[in-house]
């Protein structure tokens, strides 16, 4: 496996997570009551915005040459980045 492949996994590996996560607030906004059922759905919708954000970059890592893709690492982390701390924030803001 060479670096690219192994960056990929990982990512791929973290976006997983994510998304486990994000299906946990979903069944936490089921169980909510109305007023706060609003809120997770709208914290929801913004994390799913980001997940297309942070997926579609992994889209162009997948589809970029082995010697072009560390171009796209910065863009990469910078997505990342910001979907994980949403993830986070949502996740303490609703415990």
């Amino acid at each position: 496996m060479n670096k690219k492949q192994a960056y990929e996994e990982k990512l791929k590996a973290q976006l997983d997570e994510w998304n486990a996560k994000i299906d946990v607030l979903k069944a936490k906004a089921e169980k909510a009551g109305a007023e706060a059922k609003v809120d997770y759905h709208e914290t929801i919708e913004k994390l799913q915005k980001k997940r297309i954000a942070a997926r579609d970059k992994l889209q162009e890592l997948r589809e970029a040459s082995d010697d072009a893709w560390e171009d796209l690492k910065d863009g990469i982390e910078e997505a990342w980045s910001s979907f994980g701390a949403a993830i986070d924030s949502a996740v303490s803001r609703f415990k």
